[in-house]
């Protein structure tokens, strides 16, 4: 039997309204009856003041929520006409990008850029009853004029104390006394699995708590800061978070919410990064000490040690930092570190990748002498070396490509010439040899070899010229251990 039909929308609302009229009267019924008498002993009411079960974090958010404040900041900036209107996180900018998919700027026409006034928002963290305020160097980086407003509706225009772009904090101050503040905790004590809460003003919302996990600590080589120690995070973060807080279950600071991984979208998938409080703490100090920041200098290029790497050099672990180049008269060169060592703690602390021995490094002072335990052609030993003030870096020029052929599959090479030494800000007289193409699909690009990159040593013996890498490459066996130098910094590669 079919049933097409039987049921139509009239006949259903027909029904419906019986039904509803049925409800009705028996709720009608109810009703009189508990007006006509009390309500059964059963009933228990909330009171008002009833505590929030063990597993809110209300009184956590009430104690945290006044310290975090909204950051608006402006600047006049030159934009191509029909450009993304502003008031937005520089944040969103930084990590989501302004342009088209060909990199043209949004909504570019071709006329000349104008003077524009740019608006930007974020989050920040009050510090100290006096008015001292953390947030992110990219939220107030260029600005004209800075605004905060507290959480009980106050403005106030703030003045930027000091900056420190290499990990993206900002010191502010307003004229204000008696202001809820953070309490510090310790980021160093923080694990993965621990509870965190993401307080800040996403999208110029206002005050906003998500809850997440700690999902990884010690991230570095992100590419997103000059320094990186970031606390990853799966609290939802998004723009307008930027230079908020982080906090643990208790409420204590253990971050600065910095950055999100959003491969294109708008806003959060889960993996957001947070600058630990040691590290900002130091920063601040430095700041409203110094007016800047000053950091120590051991005088060494490291890079990541790779399974291949580790077997090059008899490493029994694939952890610490391998110094790819040591500075002439450094710390680290007086010290006796030479080129090819690894790194694997300093001052007892072990250096787990190149980033961690870069923040390590950086956090101390100019003048302290430091213990590093190292490993040098599989055996282990120890140097003790005075670190210096770290010196302005420079940027270094690139390479540029030819053409002959190598023994080395896909590879293409030829004699540094006075021209490539100037362009990579070489010495005039450099020995090696310029890779001036490399086969995307080549086991020596698969393993990082670049097109621009100068090798200066193969298998831990110089070359000279494209005469000696050619013979270095026949007597090599199934795996090469290549010194190059990229851009003005050496590195080893195994290939």
């Amino acid at each position: 039997m079919s049933f097409k039909g039987i049921w139509t929308r009239p006949r259903m609302a027909a029904a419906a309204t019986v039904m509803a009229a049925g409800l009705g009267a028996l709720a009608m019924a109810g009703a009189e009856r508990l007006n006509s008498a009390n309500p059964p002993a059963s009933f228990r009411y909330a009171s008002p003041d009833e505590p929030a079960g063990r597993n809110s974090f209300a009184p956590v958010v009430k104690k945290v929520l006044p310290a975090v404040v909204n950051v608006s900041s402006a600047k006049m900036v030159k934009t191509p006409v029909g450009m993304m209107p502003g008031n937005m996180d520089p944040f969103f900018r930084q990590f989501f990008g302004d342009g088209d998919d060909n990199g043209a700027p949004f909504g570019f026409n071709g006329r000349a850029p104008r003077q524009q006034r740019e608006q930007g928002l974020g989050s920040g963290v009050i510090v100290s009853p006096e008015g001292y305020i953390l947030t992110n160097n990219h939220v107030v980086d260029g600005a004209t004029d800075v605004r905060v407003t507290l959480s009980d509706k106050r403005e106030f225009k703030a003045r930027i104390v000091g900056t420190d772009p290499k990990t993206d904090l900002a010191v502010l101050k307003i004229d204000a006394a008696n202001l809820p503040s953070v309490v510090i905790g310790d980021s160093e004590r923080v694990q993965v699995g621990d509870y965190a809460l993401a307080i800040g003003n996403p999208f110029g919302l206002g005050s906003t708590v998500t809850m997440g996990i700690v999902s990884a600590t010690g991230r570095g080589n992100l590419g997103i800061e000059d320094y990186e120690d970031f606390i990853q995070t799966d609290a939802p973060i998004n723009p307008g978070n930027s230079g908020g807080a982080l906090v643990n279950d208790r409420g204590d600071l253990i971050g600065i919410n910095t950055a999100i991984l959003s491969h294109g979208s708008e806003g959060n998938q889960g993996i957001g990064f947070a600058i630990p409080v040691s590290v900002a703490r130091n920063v601040t100090d430095q700041i409203l000490r110094n007016g800047k920041v000053t950091r120590a200098y051991l005088g060494v290029m490291s890079e990541e040690v790779t399974p291949a790497l580790a077997k090059a050099f008899h490493a029994q672990e694939v952890a610490g930092a391998l110094v790819a180049a040591v500075t002439p008269d450094s710390p680290a060169s007086q010290a006796g570190i030479e080129k090819g060592d690894i790194i694997l703690s300093v001052n007892g602390k072990p250096v787990n990748d190149s980033a961690q021995l870069r923040m390590t490094i950086s956090l101390m002072q100019p003048g302290a002498s430091v213990s590093v335990k190292l490993l040098r052609d599989g055996t282990e030993r120890a140097v003790s070396a005075k670190l210096a003030e770290l010196p302005t870096e420079t940027a270094r020029a690139g390479a540029e490509p030819g053409v002959p052929q190598t023994g080395m599959d896909g590879v293409s090479v030829e004699d540094v010439s006075a021209r490539d030494a100037r362009q990579l800000g070489l010495p005039a007289n450099t020995n090696g040899v310029v890779v001036t193409s490399v086969d995307p699909s080549s086991h020596a690009a698969v393993n990082g070899l670049r097109r621009g990159d100068v090798i200066l040593e193969v298998n831990r013996k110089p070359v000279r010229n494209t005469a000696d890498f050619e013979q270095a490459i026949k007597r090599s066996a199934a795996e090469t251990l290549l010194l190059v130098n990229r851009q003005g910094n050496t590195l080893y590669l195994a290939v």
